[in-house]
């Protein structure tokens, strides 16, 4: 339920966040929509457009009028990405374009990837911490292009409710002597989802945070800190470059 949730959300995000985009078309020549991933839904605002997906080719809609001098009307196509792609229809006699390339909405893609794993299986085991009746640790490590996802868990099974004050990335060095100053390298998350805000007593929480893909050098690591509002209750998961190296290959949508 709280993946189906998560991904209604970021649908809906996606979804009010992208500009409409003007298509002009006409009654006796089609104009081609060339999307990045296959169609999953088309929305006509009106029967005034005739929309025909081609079998042969699921990433490629037809689009002609069915009349002339028709009424400004819409025409909405999702994804299997989960975008949402809105266009303002109207007619126009010659269309100064024909084929129309849609380009890959980087956003909806991550959203559609990161809460598709949100319920996936652990497959990382011995990057955790533990302590105070509490566990947090890494479910599994996804690469998708230049992106990583990491599934985190935090498991209460104390009485008292948990609240996340931090959710920090950054790279840190293994040692260092004590007249060396400390050098941190803070990694920003580009999308998190799933509940890590709050972990209720005798409960346990997966939420998956996207990041840049980078190596780590010799001699550092990538320290996932997480810390208590208003409590004493911190974590300090330590991910090195061998596990990232390792990380699982997310497959294309199709």
């Amino acid at each position: 339920m709280k993946r189906i949730v998560s991904m209604i959300c970021g649908c809906l995000i996606v979804m009010f966040s992208l500009a409409q985009t003007k298509l002009n078309i006409t009654t006796d020549k089609t104009t081609s929509l060339v999307f990045p991933f296959a169609i999953k839904h088309v929305d006509r605002g009106t029967s005034s457009v005739l929309a025909q997906q081609v079998k042969e080719a699921p990433e490629i809609l037809l689009v002609k009028a069915a009349l002339k001098d028709f009424t400004e009307t819409n025409l909405s196509v999702v994804t299997d990405d989960g975008s949402v792609y809105a266009f303002t229809v109207n007619y126009d006699i010659k269309p100064a374009v024909w084929v129309h390339y849609l380009p890959v909405n980087r956003t909806a893609t991550i959203s559609s990837y990161a809460n598709m794993i949100l319920d996936n299986e652990r497959i990382v085991k011995k990057i955790k911490d533990k302590k105070y009746n509490m566990q947090a640790g890494i479910r599994g490590i996804y690469i998708k292009d230049n992106i990583i996802y990491y599934q985190l868990y935090i498991k209460n099974d104390g009485t008292v409710d948990y609240d996340v004050d931090l959710l920090r990335f950054f790279i840190k060095d293994k040692k260092r002597s004590k007249r060396t100053a400390v050098q941190e390298v803070e990694q920003k998350p580009v999308y998190i989802t799933g509940n890590h805000s709050k972990v209720k007593g005798n409960n346990y929480t997966v939420f998956v945070v996207v990041l840049e893909k980078f190596t780590i050098p010799d001699k550092k690591y990538l320290a996932v800190q997480i810390t208590e509002k208003n409590g004493g209750r911190h974590f300090l998961l330590r991910v090195n470059n061998k596990a990232i190296m390792k990380s699982k290959v997310l497959p294309d949508f199709k």
